[in-house]
């Protein structure tokens, strides 16, 4: 009997072992086609049939210190890599996806550019806060993106120029967990392809 409890406990080290050495899935992001990827895919176009510009990676950069990411979060630049944009982002109130006054003047000036160059490509990346689930905030980066879209056609941009992605709570601006740091991250962002 005391040599079934030996070999019990050290089937029971070995599964927790091989548990913790696999850890955990990565997780999905939403494209605007509503089927879930691994977030290294290119985001979807929301017309079928239209060619896309693939979208290069930029190589990894070293892990910043701290003290230079908290530097760069109060300067505005993303701390997770974000592509720089030549337009404002697009702010949000907390849990909602109504563009406001602010951000229809922001679309307002990218519906130009855009009506200007009419073979220019964009991607709006839905961005939320740190607060509440991944799911839940996917969903809503999802619908903040989409409600820019929107009122990009309402200002007659082609539909076809536009395409949608969430990354939710996953990529914020800036890595504080205060109002401030919340009111930064709840975004739609611009990236030109």
């Amino acid at each position: 009997m005391k040599g079934t409890n030996r070999w019990g406990y050290a089937a029971l080290v070995v599964f927790i072992a091989v548990v913790m050495a696999v850890g955990c899935a990565k997780k999905q992001t939403v494209k605007s086609d509503g089927t879930a990827g691994t977030g290294m895919e290119t985001p979807a176009t929301s017309a079928p049939g239209v060619a896309e510009t693939p979208v290069q990676e930029t190589p990894a950069k070293p892990a910043e210190p701290p003290m230079l990411a908290a530097k760069a979060a109060e300067a505005g630049v993303a701390v997770t890599e974000e592509k720089t944009s030549r337009f404002d982002d697009v702010r949000f109130d907390f849990d909602k996806a109504v563009v406001g006054e602010d951000g229809r003047k922001t679309s307002q000036a990218v519906a130009a550019y855009m009506m200007k160059n009419p073979g220019a490509k964009l991607l709006i990346e839905g961005h939320c806060d740190e607060r509440g689930t991944a799911e839940y905030n996917l969903a809503l980066g999802e619908r903040r993106a989409a409600a820019v879209m929107t009122y990009l056609v309402s200002l007659g941009v082609p539909e076809t120029a536009l395409s949608t992605v969430s990354f939710g709570k996953e990529r914020p601006l800036d890595p504080g967990h205060d109002e401030g740091a919340w009111a930064k991250n709840r975004r739609a962002h611009f990236v030109l392809r």
